[in-house]
């Protein structure tokens, strides 16, 4: 045998297997302690709930080992030390396992579902499909239940709060019923921020609320594994190839009625996982969703605003009123934001519980400014300023300022016909006692 056989057959490097074939080396391998017994490692304590985990999950990451190692068994191990047993002892479980490591990359676990236990979400870009008549990007929005595969999209032009939400509301009516589960992406419309692997994931207050009235649980995926919620990604592509390939729309609409004429083509099909009819299989879906609630869910976006020493609240590019007798300069104010509605709230509740302060419908576009006109009873009106020219006809101007403001400032212009008393600048020299001046005496 060679020497790197030798070496792979025993587990040592060849260099110690050249030193001990050679002759050079003593007969015996040195010990490693007084005693002659091998040198316990602090991994080997730990070594147990290690293979454990990797049983459960072969390729867990190191850096979950460790965390839940120190978390939960409150060890001091070393990340290295488990890091160098994990390498170790990966191969020999899969061993057990009957599984090559090398054929784990990119593989994964499929799983199935009870009718109505879950669906999927996920968002799609379409681009610049509505260019043409000023609409600069599309998305696409998809849900798609778990067990029938039976699919929903619908098309928007913003992928905020608002719209995340409604295009929920209107999948829940297509498919007549709520799932138990819906599984997500880390959207920022469902996570409030990113957090560490291991640690819990703080979800959005919007979220959260929403899904309490209409009772499911919100499934978020680990970072990086788009597998878990590959049958609605799977939609998505199919989406886009079979109902906006090769066609134009003009709107929206247009683009959402396209799809919902395709429904019945896909319910018709037979699918290549399950080997059923979508259809037949989403009949059993839909009977197992739960019932929708009679009131439905407004989201809003929530945020706090200063008022201006106008009364006027900005958000998202407009100016909304609030009334002046209510706030104040400077004061902090809850906006809260729908689809089609802006609601102002006082920040301090009062003796009722909430304080609302105003409502308007939201502005379309930015720029605008939406204004209750009796928001601002009680304040100056400007009208009431002390003219400083002595003209004749001056109750005529008055006359004309109450007329209408384009008249008063006509008017304006009769000031530059007061007489002005002119004289010669040496009056000045002699009331003042100063030299006037004059031009050089040599000249």
């Amino acid at each position: 045998m060679s020497l790197a056989e030798v070496a792979k057959e025993t587990g040592l490097d060849r260099k110690t297997v050249r030193k001990y074939l050679s002759g050079t080396a003593p007969s015996a391998p040195p010990k490693r302690t007084s005693n002659g017994r091998p040198r316990r490692r602090v991994v080997d304590e730990v070594a147990p709930l290690i293979d454990a985990m990797l049983r459960a999950e072969i390729l867990i990451k190191g850096a979950v080992v460790h965390e839940r190692l120190v978390q939960e068994y409150g060890s001091t191990i070393n990340y290295q030390r488990v890091k160098l047993y994990l390498q170790e002892a990966r191969p020999r479980i899969a061993g057990e396992l009957g599984i090559e490591p090398r054929e784990l990359a990119g593989m994964h676990r499929r799983f199935e579902v009870v009718p109505g236990a879950q669906a999927q979400v996920d968002w799609g870009d379409e681009g610049k499909i509505l260019a043409h008549v000023g609409i600069g990007k599309v998305y696409s929005f998809h849900m798609t239940l778990s067990y029938s595969r039976d699919p929903f999209c619908c098309f928007t032009t913003s992928q905020d709060l608002q719209t995340f939400f409604d295009c929920h509301r209107r999948a829940f009516a297509h498919f007549s019923g709520v799932p138990m589960s819906i599984v997500y992406d880390r959207t920022k419309t469902v996570v409030r921020r990113h957090v560490a692997p291991g640690e819990a994931v703080p979800l959005h207050p919007e979220a959260v609320g929403f899904a309490g009235h209409y009772d499911f649980d919100i499934d978020v995926l680990a970072a990086y594994r788009p597998t878990g919620k590959g049958r609605v990604e799977r939609q998505v592509l199919i989406v886009r190839d079979h109902v906006l390939a090769g066609r134009a729309f003009s709107s929206i609409e247009e683009m959402d009625a396209a799809f919902m004429s395709w429904v019945p083509q896909r319910r018709a099909r037979t699918h290549a996982t399950h080997h059923e009819v979508i259809g037949h299989r989403a009949a059993r879906d839909h009977a197992a969703l739960k019932p929708l609630p009679e009131i439905p869910y407004l989201v809003a976006e929530r945020q706090l605003r200063h008022v201006g020493k106008d009364c006027l609240v900005a958000f998202d590019g407009n100016l909304y009123s609030v009334p002046a007798r209510k706030v104040r300069a400077r004061q902090l104010v809850e906006v809260r934001a729908t689809k089609s509605q802006i609601s102002l709230h006082s920040t301090t509740p009062g003796s009722m519980g909430e304080c609302p302060l105003a409502v308007h419908s939201r502005a379309v576009g930015r720029g605008a400014r939406i204004v209750d006109e009796s928001h601002w009873n009680g304040l100056p009106e400007g009208n009431n300023r002390r003219t400083t020219t002595n003209l004749p006809a001056r109750a005529a101007a008055v006359a004309a300022q109450d007329a209408g403001p384009l008249p008063s400032l006509l008017n304006r212009a009769a000031a530059t016909q007061v007489e002005v008393g002119r004289r010669p600048l040496s009056v000045y020299d002699e009331l003042t006692g100063t030299r006037p001046f004059t031009s050089r005496p040599d000249s």
